[in-house]
């Protein structure tokens, strides 16, 4: 895998609901450090207050905004697994993300991309029928905005397969195990700032990661993800994009960088 020279830079965001805060996120620094945003769509965290504030700020960042749907678990965070039929879950999808596209429209942006939280994103990226449906709708609700996922999953295998754009992201905040999949967890870890751009800045260069369970194995991506809820995200940001502009790596959006090979 080649050397990077640009990269996307995306957080989630959007991430309270009502009075509830989540810790001590802070969206308005965070989104001065991104390309882009993946924002909360009400099913997980967002109202539609904090939706066309999100929304709002995002663009008067220059960030690229996606739209974060998860599953209907506001006390869980979305990081529960709720049982449900292909068709609830597709149709949950659809919902979150005309909410939030019509705070896009308001504002008069446009939707880069698509990526479901949580355990929803777990659970697309190992159900095969899951992602097909999910797809799918995909190809009929949003043709060209990019789905978001982890390269070791059912969701990119099928993305490429049925012509979706797609992203594929690595984890600042995550452990990996051997098969290339993050190592899931309800409550974020901290972790130390430097370490983790270390970590971003070598698989942008070699594009390898050392696994919790065996040697280091390849890892493709286009995109950098760090979760706003993690310890200490605005320090992590910080470093990152340190340590990425000290390695010729351009932040980047995937949508600018469409454009800019269009051009």
């Amino acid at each position: 895998m080649g050397r990077k020279t640009t990269i996307d830079l995306g957080c989630d965001m959007g991430e309270a609901y009502g009075n509830w805060q989540l810790g001590s996120t802070d969206d308005a620094k965070l989104m001065t450090m991104i390309s882009s945003a993946h924002i909360a769509a009400g099913f997980h965290a967002g109202d539609p207050n904090l939706m066309d504030r999100s929304v709002a700020l995002a663009l008067s960042n220059k960030v690229a905004i996606g739209v974060h749907p998860g599953f209907r678990d506001l006390q869980g965070f979305g990081r529960r697994r709720i049982v449900q039929s292909t068709e609830e879950m597709v149709n949950d999808i659809v919902y979150q993300v005309g909410a939030l596209r019509e705070f896009v429209h308001l504002h008069a942006g446009t939707v880069q991309h698509v990526k479901p939280h949580g355990a929803l994103y777990m659970e697309l990226a190992a159900n095969e029928v899951a992602s097909r449906a999910f797809v799918k709708m995909m190809r009929r609700v949003a043709p060209d905005a990019f789905i978001y996922c982890m390269g070791a999953s059912e969701t990119y295998r099928i993305a490429k397969e049925l012509g979706q754009p797609v992203v594929r992201e690595f984890y600042a905040d995550r452990e990996y195990d051997s098969t290339g999949k993050i190592v899931f967890t309800r409550k974020p870890d901290n972790y130390n700032p430097k370490s983790a751009a270390d970590r971003v800045v070598r698989a942008c260069v070699e594009g390898k990661v050392k696994p919790v369970d065996g040697p280091e194995i390849e890892v493709g991506f286009e995109s950098i993800c760090v979760h706003s809820d993690t310890p200490g995200s605005v320090d992590l940001l910080v470093a990152i994009r340190e340590a990425l502009g000290a390695n010729g790596v351009e932040i980047l959006a995937p949508g600018a960088a469409r454009a800019r090979n269009a051009a």
